[in-house]
C-alpha cells in the first residue's frame, strides 16, 4: 500500500532527440537515490530493456521508473528521442505535470526539441531545460543556453550553472554567491531567476523592490505560479556519465517540480465528441469516483496487454471493479502494477497524481478512460495532436500459415503504437501499413518477425489517383440483346456534369413521360455508380460527378433491370469520354526543415518534383521550414535523398492537401 499521498508526488517525463542522454539521465538519478541506477558501460539501462531497443542501442518505446527520496514518490518516464517515434513520446504528455527537454550540449537545440517544447506548452504543462552532456568533447553550454533562449524565450534561465570545464554544476537558485563558474555567474542567474519569478506576484514584487530580497519560502511557492504560467522555464545543466549536476536536478523534482495539485488542470471534457461536449474537471480527490487515462498499453508474450494509467481523481485498489469508456462490462483489478523498467512490482491502491499499471483488460486502448461509475462513461481527455502516418508499406503474407496471424500480430502493433494506422485499400485490393517513416515501419515489421512469427513481403503501395471530368457532355446508349425467347433491350440519353473537388458522385432523373419506367431508374444509376468506381479513363475511381438521365426507351417485355444497368453503364462511360476526363493525383503540403545554408538546396529539390514552393520562415535557431505542394507520387524516395542532401540535419513532413489533374504527359503513361 503506498504510504504517501497527492502532495507528496512528482511527474516527470524526459524527451528530446535521440543522443540527447535521457536514458542515462534516468539511471543517473536512480543511482544517486539507491543505487539501483543500471550500468550503462555494460550497455545496460533500466528503462531500454527491450531486445529491439538493447539491439539498436536506443530508446524505441517509453519506458516507466520511480523513486522514494526524502518523502517524495517520483514517477519518471524515459521516451524515444528518434523523430520516426515522436508518437510514443507525445503520448505519455498526459501522463505529468513537468516535461523535461533534454538537450545535447554538443549539438544545442534540435527541431524535435522545438516540437516536444510547442506541444508541452500547448498542454499547459510545465517545462524544465536539462542541457546534457557538458562534459563532451565539444560542448558548448553556454552557447546552448543562449539557443534556448533565443527558440523558446528569454523565459528560459539558469537554476544552476556548469563549473570547471563541466566536471562540476553550481547552484544558482538557493544561492547568490559562491564557487566560480564557466560563464556568467551565480549572482547574476540568481538575480535574473529572482527578477522573473517575482513578475507572477505583485505583493511579491512590491517586497522585493522595498526590501531588495525575498525568502525562501514565498519564492518557493511563487516559483511553482511561474512554471505553470509558463512565465519560466528553469533551465538545469548536467553530465549523466560523470553526475554533475545529477543532485541538483534530483533537487529540482523533489523540491521545486510540482505535484499533481499544483499541475493545470487536464483537458478533460464530457460528451461523445469535442464539438458537442462541455469541459469537465477531474478533482484530486482520494474519495470521488474513479477517472485513470490509458497513456500506453505494451503487449507481453506472457501478460498480455499490460495497461499504464494516470489516475486523475479518486483511488484505485486491487480486485477493484472497474469500466473501460463506454462499454457496460466491468473487469476486475486482479493485479494492480508499479512499473520499475522491465520490473511489474505489485501494489494494493494507487493515489490520484500516480501512475499504475494493469494487466488483461479487456477493450484497452490508447486514451481509453477508466472509472468506476456509470455516470463517467462520456468523460474523455481530449486528444493530443499527434503526428500523422506519412510512410506506407503494402504488406503481402509470405504463406497461408502466416497470412493467418497477419491480422491478430498487426492489431497488436496497432495497440502499441497510436502513430501506426492499418488500413485495408479497397481501390488496389492492399494491406497497407502506415507510419511516419520508413525506419518506423521496418522497426514494426522487425517485431512482428521476432515476437508474432509473422513475415511478410512489402512493396510501395500503389498511388490511390482518381479521375474527373472537366466539362459537360452527354452520353447514350442502347442495349439489346435477343437470343430467342424473351431479350434484354433498355435505351439511356444522360448528361454529366463536373462538381467542385470533394463532391463525389450526385444522380438525378430528369425522365417525363414514362419514357424510363420509374422503377428501372435505380438500375441506371447503379450502372453509372458501377463504371463511376471502376473508371472510364486509366481504370482507377472517379470523383466529383453529377449524372442526370433525362430520356430513354423501354420495352414492355424485354425492359429488365439488367438490361437498364447495362444501358446506364455504357451511357455513363460515353458521356465521360467526351466531358473532358483527366487523371488526378493526390497533392500533399510538405514542410522541410534544414539549415539556413541548405535552403536553396532544398527548395532546388522540392522544384524538381513538380513542388510549387509557397513560403519560408525561420523555425528557430538557423533552421528554416520551406513548405511546398508536392504530388504524393513524387516523394517516395525523398527521405533519403533529404539526408543525403541535408547530411542528416533535415527533417520533413506533410499532410494530404487535395486532388490535382496530372500533367497531360503522366496521364499518357498512367493511360
Amino acid at each position: 500500500m503506498s504510504d504517501y499521498d497527492t502532495s507528496e508526488i512528482r511527474n516527470l517525463a524526459l524527451v528530446g532527440q535521440s543522443g540527447a542522454g535521457k536514458t542515462a539521465l534516468v539511471d543517473a538519478l536512480l543511482e544517486v537515490v539507491d543505487g539501483t541506477g543500471a550500468s550503462a558501460d555494460k550497455g545496460e539501462h533500466t528503462t531500454d530493456f527491450d531486445p529491439q531497443e538493447q539491439a539498436h542501442g536506443h530508446s524505441l518505446y517509453s519506458g516507466l521508473a520511480y523513486f522514494d527520496h526524502q518523502g517524495i514518490h517520483a514517477n519518471l518516464i524515459d521516451t524515444p528521442g528518434d523523430p520516426s517515434f515522436l508518437g510514443r513520446a507525445l503520448s505519455v504528455y498526459p501522463a505529468v505535470e513537468t516535461i523535461g527537454v533534454v538537450i545535447n550540449a554538443t549539438t544545442g537545440v534540435t527541431p524535435l526539441a522545438r516540437n516536444l517544447f510547442k506541444m508541452a506548452r500547448q498542454r499547459r504543462l510545465c517545462v524544465v531545460a536539462i542541457i546534457n552532456r557538458i562534459d563532451g568533447e565539444h560542448a558548448r553550454p553556454a552557447e546552448t543556453l543562449t539557443e534556448l533562449q533565443q527558440t523558446f524565450g528569454p523565459e528560459c534561465l539558469p537554476l544552476n550553472l556548469p563549473g570547471a570545464a563541466g566536471a562540476t554544476v553550481v547552484d544558482c537558485f538557493w544561492r547568490e554567491g559562491g564557487d566560480p563558474t564557466d560563464f556568467s555567474s551565480i549572482a547574476e542567474a540568481h538575480s535574473a531567476i529572482v527578477d522573473q519569478v517575482v513578475e507572477v506576484d505583485n505583493d511579491l514584487m512590491e517586497t522585493y523592490l522595498e526590501q531588495g530580497q525575498v525568502s525562501r519560502e514565498a519564492l518557493h511557492n511563487t516559483f511553482e505560479k511561474a512554471l505553470r504560467d509558463g512565465h519560466l522555464v528553469p533551465v538545469c545543466f548536467a553530465s549523466a556519465r560523470t553526475g554533475a549536476g545529477i543532485e541538483e536536478l534530483l533537487e529540482f523534482i523533489v523540491k521545486l517540480a510540482p505535484n499533481p495539485l499544483e499541475g493545470n488542470p487536464r483537458p478533460f471534457y464530457r460528451g461523445e465528441d469535442v464539438a458537442d461536449s462541455v469541459p469537465f474537471t477531474a478533482i484530486a480527490d482520494p474519495d470521488a469516483h474513479v477517472i485513470a487515462h490509458v497513456f500506453k498499453v505494451r503487449v507481453d508474450p506472457f501478460l498480455g496487454s499490460v495497461a499504464a494509467f494516470r489516475i486523475h481523481q479518486g483511488t484505485v485498489s486491487k480486485d477493484q471493479r472497474l469500466l473501460v469508456g463506454s462499454s457496460h462490462k466491468p473487469f476486475r483489478l486482479n493485479h494492480l502494477l508499479r512499473l520499475h523498467g522491465k520490473q511489474h512490482i505489485e501494489t494494493r491502491r494507487g493515489v490520484p497524481g500516480d501512475i499504475c499499471a494493469a494487466t488483461k483488460i479487456e477493450g484497452v486502448h490508447y486514451d481509453a478512460v477508466l472509472h468506476d461509475s456509470p455516470e463517467e462513461e462520456n468523460i474523455h481527455l481530449r486528444p493530443l495532436e499527434l503526428p500523422k502516418p506519412m510512410f506506407s508499406l503494402a504488406l503481402t503474407a509470405k504463406s497461408r500459415s502466416h497470412d493467418q496471424k497477419l491480422g491478430a500480430a498487426l492489431a497488436k502493433l496497432r495497440l502499441e503504437d497510436p502513430c501506426l494506422s492499418i488500413v485495408h485499400t479497397a481501390e488496389t485490393n492492399e494491406t497497407v501499413l502506415r507510419g511516419l517513416s520508413e525506419y518506423h515501419l521496418r522497426i514494426t515489421l522487425d517485431k512482428m518477425r521476432d515476437v508474432y512469427h509473422v513475415e511478410v513481403d512489402t512493396a510501395v503501395p500503389r498511388i490511390q489517383y482518381h479521375e474527373t471530368i472537366t466539362k459537360r457532355a452527354d452520353g447514350h446508349h442502347r442495349h439489346k440483346k435477343q437470343s430467342g425467347g424473351a431479350g434484354q433491350f433498355g435505351e439511356v440519353m444522360l448528361r454529366v456534369e463536373p462538381l467542385p473537388r470533394g463532391s463525389g458522385f450526385e444522380f438525378c432523373s430528369e425522365v417525363v413521360g414514362g419514357a424510363i419506367p420509374s422503377q428501372l431508374i435505380p438500375a441506371v444509376e447503379k450502372g453509372c455508380r458501377e463504371a463511376f468506381g471502376a473508371g472510364c479513363v486509366a481504370g482507377f475511381p472517379m470523383q466529383d460527378v453529377k449524372v442526370v438521365v433525362y430520356d430513354g426507351k423501354h420495352h414492355s417485355v424485354d425492359s429488365k433491370e439488367v438490361a437498364f444497368v447495362a444501358a446506364g453503364r455504357k451511357a455513363f462511360t460515353d458521356a465521360v469520354s467526351k466531358a473532358g476526363p483527366v487523371v488526378l493525383e493526390p497533392i500533399v503540403e510538405v514542410s522541410v526543415f534544414a539549415p539556413e545554408e541548405l535552403v536553396g538546396n532544398v527548395t532546388g529539390g522540392l522544384a524538381s518534383k513538380r513542388g510549387q514552393i509557397s513560403g519560408t520562415e525561420l523555425a528557430g535557431g538557423n533552421e528554416y521550414c520551406i513548405r511546398a505542394d508536392v504530388p504524393l507520387a513524387e516523394l517516395g524516395t525523398y527521405t533519403a535523398e533529404l539526408k543525403s542532401m541535408t547530411s542528416g540535419r533535415g527533417s520533413f513532413t506533410y499532410t494530404f492537401s487535395r486532388y490535382q489533374a496530372v500533367p497531360d504527359e503522366i496521364q499518357r503513361r498512367l493511360i
